[in-house]
């Protein structure tokens, strides 16, 4: 992402030299809008590695969560046949 900025920075100085406005001004213009994309394309590249991290976070902790829900309903139905056999000996005395 960052070398494609650059590289659209040096299209931008190149294209500003061609078409003839190599007034020094609107060079330092051109610099500093070029600048501020790059800085703002680093924040939001930063900030969507910060997201994709908690997202990782998230998917990780979902995946445990259905592992313990997976075995607290493995412990419910072995506590309720256990229960069914109890009771069924009980009624057979």
């Amino acid at each position: 992402m960052q070398n494609k900025l650059t590289k659209i920075f040096a299209l931008a100085l190149v294209l500003g030299f061609v078409g003839g406005c190599a007034d020094p001004k609107r060079l330092d213009t051109i610099e500093a809008t070029a600048n501020k994309a790059l800085a703002e394309a680093q924040s939001a590249s930063g900030a969507a590695n910060n997201a994709l991290t908690v997202a990782s976070e998230a998917a990780y902790a979902a995946s445990q969560a259905q592992a313990d829900a997976t075995a607290a309903l493995e412990c419910c139905n072995d506590n309720s046949a256990r229960l069914d056999r109890m009771f069924e000996k009980a009624m057979m005395k």
